[in-house]
């Protein structure tokens, strides 16, 4: 993979649901991130909610911002 590529991959769960398909996850650290959800899970209609586990990548720049690819259950 190129340095462009390069993403972190986690595990966390739901704690609110935002407008605009934006949550709040708290990562097994306890740290609080701001996710948007892949566009893959919304053309699937993958709903989640609040308590969801799941899957999400993460920029090495920026670590206050993620992508939910997963949703683990």
């Amino acid at each position: 993979m190129s340095q462009q590529e390069q993403h972190i991959e986690l595990e966390g769960r739901i704690l609110t649901v935002l407008a605009g398909t934006m949550f709040r996850v708290e990562l097994d650290n306890k740290h609080q991130v701001l996710a948007t959800i892949s566009g893959k899970m919304r053309k699937r209609f993958i709903r989640l909610t609040a308590g969801d586990r799941v899957k999400m990548e993460m920029s090495p720049y920026d670590l206050n911002k993620a992508r939910i690819t997963y949703r683990l259950g």
